[in-house]
């Protein structure tokens, strides 16, 4: 009896529940992601390897747009000369291919390289993608340095060569015929270290050499196939014999309301020995001290105003020093005042460099008096 109650209450609840309204399906929602154009390339990284100095490397990059709507690239960008882009595919359906070749010249390279060019496209996940070529670029020759820089003093007969080192990394041993010049202001030699593997190239200025620079190609052919001639760059820049620093001394204006010391460096450039003596001002007053800082090719002059002094109205003062050059048996250096209301007022302590360096700046030959 007790089983037949059970039976009918779950029989009346299966009714309720079929009676039940059944909820409606839920709408479809509308995608708001929608894909656009992807960019897709096979590989971003062309490594070609080794490859001789000179060598053209090309490398075809190849990409795919895998979104759902026009890929466009904007531009091709690489990051120096050395490298250029073909016709690049513009517009590229999708599911379909485009392509974006690259070119690197090696001249000019040695050793590891990885040279790059940036795309742009218009995928907005990722709107700009760099490619890049690497590799090692092989110079059978090494030739150290390129450029040969000289700088020469005229008329002088002790002006320094230059020495450029040349090593062959072929596994032959090679020869080199006589070098060539392209300017007769340069003569080069051959010197031969090892037999086949190394050489020295010396280059030197044939005088007379005039003011200015002069330039030229030394150029030597190889006993080595498929290997352009060696060519080296001869540079030649005239010095004056004797640089000051500074050119001229300039005091301040009105007479000196305290004592000052003024340092005047002087450098020879000749090759020969050089002695400088008897340093003096022609004006009452002024001590002059000399130093030698390096033998035969810096000297230090310390000039000493005493309080009050002024240079006369009108005259000529100068820094007189005797040399044993020949050619400039005195040098000298114009003494001057400012002018009242200068940057340099009276009293005040004017420049005091120290001594030039070694290599200053080209300048002005000294003047005859």
């Amino acid at each position: 009896m007790k089983s037949d109650s059970v039976q009918a209450a779950l029989l009346s609840l299966v009714v309720a529940t079929a009676a039940l309204p059944t909820p409606a399906a839920p709408a479809e929602t509308s995608s708001t992601n929608a894909m656009g154009p992807r960019i897709q390339f096979a590989s971003t990284v062309y490594d070609f390897g080794k490859v001789m100095v000179g060598a053209q490397v090309t490398n075809t990059f190849v990409f795919t747009n895998t979104g759902d709507a026009m890929l466009e690239i904007k531009g091709v960008y690489p990051s120096c000369g050395c490298t250029t882009a073909g016709a690049w595919s513009r517009q590229v359906e999708p599911g379909l291919t485009g392509m974006i070749p690259l070119q690197f010249n090696s001249a000019h390279f040695a050793g590891p390289v990885a040279k790059s060019a940036n795309v742009i496209c218009n995928d907005s996940g990722r709107q700009q993608v760099m490619l890049q070529l690497k590799g090692t670029v092989w110079k059978p020759i090494q030739v150290e340095p390129q450029t040969a820089v000289m700088n020469v003093v005229p008329d002088s007969p002790s002006n320094a060569p230059a020495t450029v080192s040349i090593v062959s990394s072929l596994d032959e041993d090679i020869t080199l015929a006589n070098p060539e010049t392209s300017n007769n202001s340069f003569a080069a030699e051959l010197k031969i270290i090892r037999p086949g593997r190394e050489f020295q190239l010396i280059i030197r200025v044939v005088p007379p050499f005039g003011q200015g620079s002069q330039q030229g190609t030394i150029t030597l052919k190889t006993s080595a196939t498929n290997v352009p001639p060696i060519s080296v760059i001869a540079i030649a820049i005239a010095q004056a014999r004797w640089v000051m620093a500074p050119p001229q001394i300039v005091l301040p204006a009105g007479s000196l309301t305290n004592a000052i010391p003024y340092s005047v460096s002087i450098r020879h450039n000749g090759g020969d020995s050089m002695i400088l003596s008897d340093p003096s001002v022609n004006a009452d007053g002024v001590v002059v001290d000399l130093k030698t800082v390096v033998p035969d090719r810096q000297f230090a002059l310390t000039l000493h105003f005493p309080d009050g002094f002024e240079v006369p109205g009108g005259g000529q003062m100068n820094l007189t020093v005797k040399t044993s050059d020949p050619k400039d048996p005195v040098i000298r250096v114009p003494v001057r005042q400012g002018a009242p209301g200068g940057q340099q007022a009276a009293g005040l302590r004017p420049p005091h460099p120290g001594p030039a360096p070694l290599t200053p700046p080209l300048s002005r030959p000294i003047g005859k008096p």
